[in-house]
């Protein structure tokens, strides 16, 4: 099936749901309210002449300045069945960054939405682990946040990792590499 049509059918499913359909070079997103993205999704999971099976990606995009809500949620779709895709796109406010969790319809999805929970802050409701997965326990702040400082002088509160590694970085210097 073809990813516009695809998209149609979910307009015409969802009508309230959909709040934007669009194309770029080939490839569709449709952008949703949050509120019953995953009954969506699993309509799109479940529904057999759609069934898309495999959760290729999940990840977050920050609109710091540019749009509101702030961010999204963004799933990517691939029926192995059928060999069509979509694009799902789920806004989400800075004010309540919560979304629910897909894990129990793609398994695949838990690793995904720790990492956007670890690099973004949004917390995937229904996560049975929702923890960091990249970063250590005791780091501070969501580092793929376009406000997030790329550099900063903490003193005695930087990360005692960090200092580490940079000692590392030093000490290496003055070896010769050939």
């Amino acid at each position: 099936m073809d990813p516009k049509d695809i998209a149609e059918l979910i307009k015409d499913r969802y009508p309230t749901e959909v709040k934007e359909i669009k194309e770029f070079r080939g490839q569709v997103s449709v952008v949703v309210k949050r509120d019953r993205i995953k009954e969506m999704l699993r309509y799109l999971h479940d529904a057999p002449e759609l069934y898309f099976n495999y959760l290729e990606d999940l990840c977050g995009v920050d609109y710091l300045g540019k749009k509101e809500p702030r961010f999204e949620v963004v799933y990517h779709l691939y029926s192995l069945r059928h060999k069509h895709m979509i694009r799902m796109k789920a806004e989400v406010p800075e004010e309540d960054c919560v979304i629910d969790s897909v894990v129990d319809i793609w398994a695949g999805a838990n690793w995904h939405e720790r990492e956007c929970y670890d690099l973004f802050g949004v917390v995937f409701k229904g996560h049975p682990d929702m923890r960091r997965i990249l970063l250590p326990e005791d780091w501070e702040g969501y580092p793929l946040r376009k406000d997030y400082p790329l550099k900063s002088d903490l003193g005695d509160r930087e990360w005692k990792g960090l200092k580490e590694v940079i000692a590392i970085a030093e000490k290496n210097k003055g070896y010769e590499v050939r």
